[in-house]
C-alpha cells in the first residue's frame, strides 16, 4: 500500500502517537489501545496526502478546449482538513466559478484540487486563496471565484465552544475583480441551484 519511504515516515509518526498517549496518561499496551498509534499514523498521512500531490499535475490531466465564454460553476465540493493552529479538523464545501478563455477543466479535476489543498495543515483563507489562484493560472481563465464554507472543531470543542458557528471566505480574481456583477451573478447561482 506504501512506499518504502512512507512505511518509514508512516512508522515514525505512530512512535510520536504512543508518546503523546502515553503522555496523556494512558498505557498503549492495553487492549483497545495497542493498534492506535499505527492506525493514527496511517490516518494522519492518508488525511495530509495533499502534501505528495501537485495541483498543476492534477488539473493539467483533463484540460480541454471551449470555445465557450460564460461563467462554469461547480458548488458544494465537500473537503475535511486540518486546522494548523490546533490540528483539529475543519470541514465543509467549497463551490468555485470559472470565465473560460479557451479552455476548461474536467470537474472531477476541480474536486480533485480541492482535496489536494484540503489535505495539509491549511487555515479556511489560505485554503480558497490558494484553489482561486491556482486554477486561474493553470487554466489561463478570464476569471476564477471561489466561496469557501466551514466549521471547525477548534471552534466548537475548545475553546469559546460555540456549535452553530461557522466561518465563510471568498476569492477572487480577474474578471470578477473588476465586475461586481459577476459576483453577484456567481452567488446567485449559488443560491438557486439545488
Amino acid at each position: 500500500m506504501y512506499t518504502p519511504d512512507a512505511n518509514e515516515t508512516v512508522n515514525q509518526i505512530a512512535e510520536h502517537y504512543k508518546a503523546i498517549i502515553t503522555l496523556l496518561g494512558e498505557d498503549v499496551t492495553r487492549e483497545g489501545l495497542m493498534k492506535t498509534p499505527m492506525r493514527a499514523a496511517k490516518a494522519l498521512y492518508y488525511a495530509t496526502q495533499g502534501y505528495r500531490q501537485n495541483a498543476d499535475e492534477v488539473m493539467n490531466q483533463a484540460i480541454f478546449e471551449h470555445a465557450g465564454s460564460r461563467m462554469i460553476i461547480v458548488k458544494d465540493i465537500e473537503f475535511y482538513s486540518f486546522c494548523e493552529h490546533h490540528i483539529l479538523p475543519f470541514f465543509g464545501r467549497v463551490s468555485i466559478g470559472y470565465i473560460p478563455d479557451g479552455k476548461m477543466i474536467g470537474l472531477s479535476k476541480l474536486a480533485r484540487v480541492v482535496n489536494v489543498y484540503a489535505r495539509r495543515l491549511q487555515v479556511q483563507e489560505r485554503l480558497t486563496s490558494q484553489l482561486c489562484h491556482s486554477i486561474a493560472e493553470t487554466l489561463s481563465a478570464k476569471g476564477v471565484i471561489v466561496a469557501c464554507n466551514a466549521q471547525h472543531l477548534c471552534m466548537k470543542m475548545r475553546g469559546v465552544e460555540k456549535q452553530d458557528s461557522s466561518t465563510t471566505t471568498i476569492d477572487y480574481c480577474g474578471d470578477f475583480e473588476a465586475s461586481v456583477d459577476l459576483r453577484r451573478e456567481f452567488m446567485d447561482a449559488l443560491g438557486r441551484i439545488d
